[in-house]
């Protein structure tokens, strides 16, 4: 364990903003470890609900008095410096500190720690590398940035040598972690309310890698050239994979896909061919993250037996490409997606597994990234047949007017004339009862609250169907 950590034995941390998922993984990693832990946030929420159930006090507003007796106080990099519980802490005297180092104090406390990071897939891949640690029976401590229904939220304690985790690059937050094993998934514009551009998020991710000791291992995609050019600067030992390059250790052959876009693929190491993979979960940037999955569990030196009936049981998170319901022949799927690569391969996987029109819901995510990345976005919803925009979801950040979703839906019709602004959710709902029919799959996409549209649209067919 860590001297930090060591000197919290028995003491209290206070964590601001206590009912995020990252957030209140962490408090249960604490409470293991026989910290005690107290937390603020400003609404109740089931993350908050299960905390209290593990009798810890959660106050739900966030105010100086929350500050009383504490040894050290955790907040979250959304969190403004002038927050007045931070301002409290510091006036009594009491240490403060971010999320990120926080965790990674806690990566200290083991030996083999994996932080897997990338602009898209860390929370699958993250949860494919743990599933496989847990079926291989190594008991690793996980912390995932989404529900992951086979350890029954976003964190699992385990006692052994091996903790596995996402690493954000917000705010350069995975510099202050601590990884035995990196792994790089890809690397593209993103935040860039934070970074300037491509070239400070490259460095970013090199120091990152750069942290990694001369002994442990960096994972990294060939198909990205970003990845590959970090790849060559480092000392320790690095592995390539990917599906393209020639430069890829760990590659997929006869790739093909079922009804339900799963894939099956043949696993090519060092151009000898390994074993058959079949996967259930839908996409080609599935066999990507699988890839990666696989190099890191056989650098580990889990039996590839295990990962390959691990991944072939592998059903996936929450919001990613998550099957809400099914109602008159009409099919819900609920995914994350918020970056324009990301919806180009969610839209790819609903094409894959659907003979009817795929009509998608989108709420962009920020401001910042829906103005930078407008081009792209404006390219990315080819592959639907309708195209149905909601307002912004704001986060972390203000309305300052530099963009609206009016103007996302104009760039999109540039292109294809498929797509159209609507505020609000109950709107969409009943557009898309009038607009879709058996065979047909609605898709809704987005980081914010979007999935509510699709549950809306089940509860309404159901409640039309009985009147």
């Amino acid at each position: 364990m860590s001297e930090l950590l060591t000197s919290l034995s028995g003491k209290t941390v206070h964590m601001v903003g206590i009912g995020g998922i990252s957030m209140s993984g962490l408090s249960e990693i604490l409470l293991s470890m026989g910290i005690h832990v107290t937390g603020s946030d400003v609404k109740n929420s089931p993350i908050v609900e299960r905390l209290k159930l593990k009798n810890v006090p959660v106050f739900l507003k966030q105010e100086p008095s929350n500050i009383t007796n504490q040894d050290l106080v955790v907040y979250t990099a959304a969190m403004p410096t002038d927050h007045p519980e931070l301002e409290a802490a510091r006036k009594k005297g009491i240490p403060v500190i971010d999320r990120a180092t926080l965790l990674g104090e806690i990566m200290r406390s083991y030996k083999k720690s994996i932080a897997v990071s990338g602009t898209h897939g860390k929370t699958t891949t993250t949860s494919m590398i743990s599933y496989c640690l847990m079926e291989a029976e190594k008991d690793p401590t996980v912390h995932i940035g989404g529900v992951f229904d086979v350890i029954g939220g976003t964190t699992r304690v385990g006692s052994s040598e091996f903790f596995v985790t996402e690493a954000c690059e917000y705010k350069d937050s995975f510099l202050k972690l601590n990884p035995y094993m990196a792994v790089i998934l890809n690397i593209e514009p993103d935040h860039l309310d934070y970074f300037h551009d491509i070239n400070q998020i490259v460095n970013s991710f090199s120091k990152f890698a750069g942290s990694v000791p001369s002994d442990g291992f960096v994972i990294g995609n060939a198909d990205n050239e970003h990845v590959l050019r970090i790849l060559g600067q480092l000392k320790c030992r690095t592995i390539t994979y990917g599906l393209t390059s020639p430069k890829a250790y760990w590659t997929a052959r006869n790739i093909t896909f079922d009804e339900n876009g799963f894939p099956s693929f043949r696993v090519v190491c060092g151009k000898k061919s390994i074993m058959r993979m079949k996967l259930s979960i839908p996409g080609l940037h599935n066999v990507s993250n699988s890839l990666a999955c696989i190099a890191a569990c056989n650098a580990l030196n889990i039996p590839l037996d295990i990962v390959q009936n691990s991944l072939r049981k592998f059903k996936g998170t929450r919001r990613r490409f998550e099957l809400k319901g099914t109602i008159d022949g009409i099919k819900v799927v609920d995914d994350y997606a918020h970056h324009p690569t990301e919806v180009i391969a969610t839209l790819k996987s609903a094409r894959s597994c659907t003979r009817g029109k795929v009509l998608c819901v989108f709420q962009p995510h920020t401001y910042t990234r829906t103005k930078e990345l407008i081009d792209e976005f404006s390219k990315a919803f080819t592959l639907a047949d309708k195209v149905y925009v909601t307002d912004i979801y704001a986060a972390r950040e203000k309305d300052n007017g530099i963009i609206h979703s009016s103007e996302l839906v104009r760039r999109i019709n540039e292109h294809l004339n498929n797509a159209v602004y609507i505020s609000s959710f109950e709107d969409i709902v009943d557009s898309l009862i009038h607009d879709s029919s058996a065979g047909d799959l609605v898709l809704t996409m987005g980081a914010g609250d979007v999935y509510k549209v699709g549950e809306m649209f089940l509860a309404e067919k159901k409640i039309r169907a009985v009147g």
